[in-house]
């Protein structure tokens, strides 16, 4: 690359920012976690800067006021690339290109695995690149795309010396092993099929508890409310954990002998490379990019959406045999280390702007 990377909580010129992130929207969500990963990684060797609200302040970032500043040409590139990942950022790019004539290329990355709008495939055309996270997501694209599929911060999730440690370090009784359930309290995340599985296993298995990290928020607080009462009949009050929202996320990961994620639907979902990055076998429904993420891995189970049944025989698949259990850990480590680390998906998301600079200098 040329020029300098912009540095990590500084306020930047435009001038020396070659690739624009985009993010704006305030509430956390899983693309807002994707850019907070991947900017630091792809700053490495690029001059990359955030744009919008919701984000901590060590990324590089512009702020509003220097927008009008992106009607100008880069100093060290043709154009700047401004790679959006919702529909209004993907507006915002047309805009700025087509109507304002800023020098940019547009890139979008689509997670989505349904039919787009209308509106949406309206977008989509006007994207110089798009991104697919999986080849899910391909299939539902009208266009031309690349996939690049989400990696893990391997540094940031990895094994505890062992679960029992694990467990001390989050406050947990290190004579249980746990499995886990994490990600935001609601029924599209199927909380309550991993509840209901709970219900079913543990009374027959005391040396087990369960833990679920995640918050329920605004129509979805009645729903966990539910669930409570529910696990509170069955007698489990004080072996299902509902520990609500954990800021060091990857120690409660550290603490899981097995990690369920029993989603209805899911656009690509990072908790499972979450789990095997920390050394824990996945036990996980057919959604997402959860198939793809396990493929040929030996990490876990996949199982059918919506079938209790079969995900309950396939946490005790685990939960009562612990060679196997060691063994697809072990597994889930290698494969989530070699196959997803996040520079990887750093250095292919990088390789495609150089691509399209290429482009315009032949």
């Amino acid at each position: 690359m040329s020029g300098k990377t912009p540095e990590s909580g500084l306020r930047l010129r435009v001038r020396d920012v070659d690739v624009v992130a985009p993010n704006f929207k305030k509430r956390l969500s899983g693309v807002t976690s994707t850019i907070v990963q991947l900017v630091p990684e792809q700053s490495k060797t690029l001059a990359i800067a955030t744009l919008g609200p919701g984000l901590p302040d060590t990324l590089p970032k512009l702020r509003w006021w220097q927008v009008p500043g992106l009607l100008r040409k880069p100093a060290n590139r043709p154009f700047r690339i401004w790679h959006a990942r919702r529909n209004p950022e993907m507006l915002a790019g047309v805009v700025l290109r087509d109507v304002f004539r800023a020098p940019l290329k547009l890139v979008f990355t689509s997670a989505s695995q349904r039919e787009h709008t209308r509106w949406t495939q309206f977008l989509i055309r006007r994207m110089d690149r798009v991104v697919a996270t999986s080849r899910k997501s391909a299939g539902y694209l009208k266009v031309e795309s690349r996939v690049i599929m989400h990696g893990i911060d391997t540094h940031r999730f990895s094994p505890a010396l062992s679960p029992e440690a694990g467990a001390v370090a989050v406050g947990l009784p290190d004579e249980k092993r746990y499995v886990g359930c994490f990600g935001r309290v609601r029924h599209q995340k199927g909380t309550d099929l991993f509840v209901d599985a709970m219900i079913a296993l543990l009374p027959d298995r005391p040396g087990w508890s369960a833990i679920i990290a995640g918050q329920a928020t605004g129509p979805h607080i009645g729903f966990e409310r539910e669930l409570r009462e529910r696990v509170r009949a069955a007698g489990l009050a004080d072996r299902v954990h509902f520990v609500g929202t954990r800021p060091q996320i990857p120690a409660w990961y550290q603490a899981l002998s097995l990690f369920m994620a029993p989603q209805r639907w899911e656009g690509f979902g990072l908790t499972p490379l979450e789990a095997m990055a920390s050394g824990v076998p996945v036990v996980a429904t057919d959604v997402g990019a959860f198939s793809e993420q396990l493929e040929g891995s030996g990490a876990g189970i996949l199982v059918p959406v919506d079938d209790l049944d079969a995900m309950i025989a396939a946490a005790a698949c685990y939960m009562d045999d612990e060679k196997r259990r060691s063994v697809a850990a072990s597994a889930a480590l290698q494969h989530a280390r070699s196959r997803f680390p996040l520079e990887g998906e750093a250095n292919a998301l990088n390789a495609l702007y150089e691509d399209l600079w290429h482009e315009a200098s032949t």
